[in-house]
């Protein structure tokens, strides 16, 4: 059981219940080549929505995912796949009830099967849900997108996707489970008080006196939180406002743009999309030919030396300061 590809992309396969809702936590990551709606699991051959819905043909509804392991394990697909659902159900998701609406794990290689049960486990060791993990682990079978109305349907259908997903719970049940009291404090107990504000309340800090306003060593700026790669010193520049600033991500489907009301005015507020730690926001005052200006405070970032990138897992970068000069560090 391998569908290990020769392009070194893999798939990955999950049944968290209505597909509309799977697409977009996992759509535009590095390393994410596709994510598509189907059904899998079933006996009956080229299903319908309809016939899906009917609940006779031991088809899930599904997202088959493939992806570039090295640039996005299956380890860390694994890790968004259980925020999204509620692992304790048996009987569907959420205000979708029904045998197509139960969640599973479709593994493809014995590797996934095993890294799939060890991060059941481990979820289940936590204690996070008050009911056993319910979720089963199960072999990949045949695969039958969707149709066409059903691809992207956040894209598609912004509004009605939008009403849904509120409507349906999901969102709230992730918040109560996955942002409560307990994964505060641990947050709070390994951040400075001044990282915890700006991550967590966007709050702002000094200008001229912060870690990385006028720091130009060449290496990656990476999210405190959970230490993914957010931006780049070759992309650094000196804005004159006292703090980091950037004219793009280093993975532009790590930075998420959040419009913000407040003050009575607009502005760009900027998050990292994995772990939603406020950054900073977003101007048009930046460097020609953009001048896109991506204003990050220090307090929200680890810096990451090139010498030391790959002890840290981003020798991918590397390549990025190939022809640099020798600096002294």
């Amino acid at each position: 059981m391998n569908d290990q590809q020769n392009t070194g992309q893999q798939l990955a396969t999950f049944a968290g219940g209505c597909f509309w809702c799977m697409v977009k936590p996992f759509d535009e990551l590095p390393g994410i080549v596709s994510v598509v709606s189907g059904y899998t699991g079933g006996h009956t051959g080229n299903p319908t929505y309809a016939e899906v819905g009917t609940e006779t043909t031991g088809h899930f509804e599904a997202v088959q995912i493939t992806f570039e392991p090295e640039l996005f394990p299956y380890t860390r697909l694994l890790d968004i796949y259980w925020q999204l659902i509620d692992p304790t159900d048996r009987g569907g998701q959420f205000m979708d009830r029904g045998s197509s609406y139960r969640t599973a794990i479709f593994v493809h290689s014995e590797e996934q099967r095993a890294q799939a049960e060890a991060s059941k486990a481990a979820l289940q060791a936590e204690k996070r849900f008050k009911s056993p993990i319910v979720t089963e682990i199960l072999p990949a079978t045949p695969f039958y997108p969707a149709e066409a109305e059903h691809q992207d349907y956040y894209k598609t259908h912004p509004l009605d996707y939008k009403l849904y997903l509120k409507g349906s719970g999901r969102g709230d049940f992730t918040e109560l489970h996955w942002n409560g009291r307990e994964d505060k404090e641990r947050l709070r107990s390994r951040l400075t008080a001044l990282q915890y504000e700006v991550t967590q309340h966007k709050g702002t800090e000094p200008a001229y006196d912060n870690a990385y306003w006028n720091h130009f060593q060449d290496g990656i700026y990476t999210d405190v939180l959970n230490g993914d790669p957010l931006f780049s010193s070759r992309d650094k520049f000196d804005s004159g406002t006292g703090w980091p600033a950037f004219t793009v991500p280093l993975e532009p489907g790590l930075v998420r743009r959040e419009a913000d009301y407040s003050g009575g005015g607009v502005r760009t507020l900027l998050r990292s999309r994995l772990s939603g730690a406020y950054l900073g926001q977003l101007s048009y005052d930046g460097p020609e030919p953009s001048k896109l200006h991506y204003r990050i405070y220090s307090a929200a970032m680890r810096f990451v030396p090139k010498g030391e990138l790959a002890v840290n897992g981003l020798e991918r970068y590397q390549a990025l300061f190939a022809n640099d000069e020798p600096v002294e560090e």
